[in-house]
């Protein structure tokens, strides 16, 4: 057998850097912390390339399929004789493709901060905090069972609440940091819950048990318990309102545009790679129990994402905040994840949709990290995130200009580029499973196109902007980054992920459907001809359609009014009806019994305390008055 016990070294590595930077960062200059970050997550890349390289094509043999592994385990925890908490290293198709996406993202963004930071009080606190988030992310897809998953997954919740909050001088980066906590909180409990209730069933925390076909939670599947639904398949509902919250599906959602107040490449670290697609990985790595035991659960996954990718695109269509169009754009590139894994059967070319999912996690990563990057460098020149300021900076950003043009051909799904691969395929998986949920993504698919060239347009287009100073391209340290992952976004949809990634480990045929993706790719082609018209050059268009959709319009660029909504649910019903009773009741009741003992004491003890006299005679007195006494009634009732 290989030995990959150095893999234990991938996530150990960034926890290393972190402990160092954070306790003797302001102790060195700024940028050699910079430079300690980005080595650190170098050496976790370069050895997540090596692992991938010998999994995938050395050591393996696709024929005879991809088999999980545990490269270290260790016992933590003994719980009863049959159920144990381990920890450890599990590797797979899809901890290896992860391990190469985050530490891929992660040290291009590590690079690029060097650059976007600088300056910045904290400087050394940043890099320390992205360490920590690259430990949490790499421990969470490494885990060999849910219980260690768990554990990661509220440290991955922690990191991201500094990185967001990391402006925490500024009221907005606090509430924002504090709003995706709370939010991610909620949904977690719901994790916890069906992680206990899964465990109960099973017997089981371990992920290769689980997930076996014959395995304890597929063959010992219980019959219905409540509302028709086996507690199975709520213990996975309950999972998968985890996922849903760390992914921002609807209604969990509310928290992702509120967390660009962070820097702009926490951003792309965390919607692009990473925290995001922590949901679909988790439903992923669950994915033989989703399917084969529990197919309403994966019912629900596929509806939610279906409606989360439509109504982030809608809402995308309206915003002007250039980070808030791209957090839009990851709900709805999101949805499309957990719509494939929704519709994906299991094993052979039934499990297309789970190869599809992963593929567009991969390609996503890719395109996403650049679109967010590049927002960044644009922001960096003109110091605004609105584009109603920006127009016409394709002249002074022209590598800038180039690789955030191919992000967007490459969302947009027009080939050959990355997107169209991976979307053709989710696309396909939807059209022989779901025609609604295909009818759906069709039109979001045009809205993608539609919106994002709408973005570009109005940042390098549109109107000759006056600028009080003049733009100017990224430093190198910036736009390398930058091309690199157009490389990544123009090349990535080549790997043969129908070969690597499937839901059984084996290997599969996969072609182009050209009766589905012909008709994919002239909607984002209609998408992009409409947003050239509309865009390219200053015309009043934009505002005669916006006029023409009228309160429509309104709605969708207030969010459909949902952060209102939830500070009605929690100021007029939770907090006046649910919490305010609560706290009279515990001021008034609790607090009012106590302090009924406290004074009942203090009265008793002012009225007796007389008897402390200090007189030996009296307490001689009391002492024989008393012993009398007593033996008076010992002999009265004897």
């Amino acid at each position: 057998m290989v030995d990959y016990t150095y893999t234990l070294l991938i996530p150990l590595i960034p926890l290393a850097f972190f402990l160092f930077i954070g306790l003797t960062g302001h102790k060195m200059k700024p940028i050699v912390s910079g430079l300690i970050g980005t080595a650190g997550l170098s050496i976790a890349a370069i050895l997540s390339y090596l692992t991938a390289i010998r999994y995938f094509w050395t050591d393996h043999l696709a024929e005879t399929g991809y088999k999980s592994l545990k490269a270290v385990e260790i016992t933590w925890l003994h719980l009863t004789d049959k159920l144990t908490i381990n920890l450890g290293v599990l590797l797979d198709p899809i901890s290896v493709m992860m391990l190469v996406v985050i530490t891929t993202v992660s040290l291009m963004v590590h690079i690029y901060s060097i650059g976007y930071m600088k300056g910045e009080r904290g400087y050394h606190r940043f890099f320390a905090f992205l360490s920590l988030f690259s430990f949490s992310m790499l421990g969470l897809v490494l885990a060999t069972n849910i219980f260690q998953m768990y554990i990661f997954w509220e440290l991955v919740g922690v990191s991201s609440f500094l990185l967001i909050g990391f402006y925490y001088e500024k009221p907005s980066a606090v509430a924002a940091s504090k709003k995706a906590f709370i939010v991610t909180r909620f949904a977690d409990l719901g994790f916890l819950i069906g992680i206990l209730m899964l465990s109960f069933i099973t017997g089981t925390f371990d992920f290769q048990t689980l997930t076996s076909p014959t395995g304890p939670a597929i063959t010992q599947v219980g019959g219905a318990a409540f509302m028709g639904m086996s507690v199975l398949t709520w213990s996975m509902i309950f999972i998968f309102m985890g996922g849903a919250g760390k992914s921002a599906m609807f209604p969990l959602h509310i928290w992702l545009p509120d967390a660009m107040e962070g820097p702009t490449p926490v951003s792309a670290l965390i919607h692009a790679a990473t925290m995001v697609v922590a949901g679909v990985y988790l439903v992923a790595r669950l994915f033989p129990v989703y399917s084969l035991a529990a197919p309403d659960a994966l019912n629900v996954v596929a509806w939610v994402g279906g409606f989360s990718s439509l109504f982030a695109a809608i809402i995308a269509c309206t915003q002007t905040d250039i980070k808030r169009v791209l957090a839009y754009s990851t709900m709805s590139q999101i949805g499309y994840m957990m719509l494939a894994l929704g519709v994906s059967g299991y094993g052979g070319h039934e499990g297309l949709g789970f190869m599809a999912s992963n593929f567009h996690l991969f390609t996503h990563a890719m395109f996403k990290a650049l679109l967010f990057l590049g927002a960044g460098a644009v922001i960096h020149a003109v110091h605004s995130n609105d584009m109603n300021d920006m127009g016409g900076l394709r002249k002074y950003l022209p590598i800038t200009h180039i690789t955030f043009l191919i992000a967007c051909i490459t969302i947009a799904g027009i080939p050959p580029f990355a997107g169209f691969f991976s979307k053709d395929e989710i696309m396909v998986a939807a059209w022989h499973h779901n025609k609604i949920l295909f009818g759906i993504e069709f039109l979001v698919a045009g809205l993608t196109a539609f919106y994002m060239f709408r973005l570009y347009y109005n940042i390098f287009w549109g109107k000759a902007t006056h600028y009080h100073h003049t733009p100017h391209e990224a430093p190198y340290v910036m736009t390398i980054p930058l091309m690199v992952l157009a490389f990544g976004a123009m090349f990535s949809g080549f790997l043969p992920f129908h070969a690597l990634v499937t839901s059984d480990g084996l290997p599969f045929e996969a072609h182009i459907d050209w009766s589905v993706a012909i008709p994919s790719v002239l909607i984002g082609v209609i998408g992009i001809v409409i947003a050239t018209l509309m865009y390219r050059k200053t015309t009043d268009l934009p505002a005669k359609i916006a006029n023409a959709f009228g309160s429509s319009y309104k709605w969708a660029y207030h969010k459909f009014y949902m952060d209102e909504v939830y500070l009605f649910v929690t100021r007029k019903i939770i907090f006046a009806h649910i919490s305010a009773p609560v706290a009279w009741f515990d001021r008034h009741i609790v607090d009012g019994f106590m302090n009924l003992i406290a004074r009942t004491v203090e009265n008793t003890s002012m009225s007796i305390k007389g008897m402390q006299s200090g007189r030996i005679q009296q307490y001689g007195y009391v002492f024989v008055t008393g012993a009398i006494a007593l033996v008076l009634i010992f002999v009265y009732l004897w």
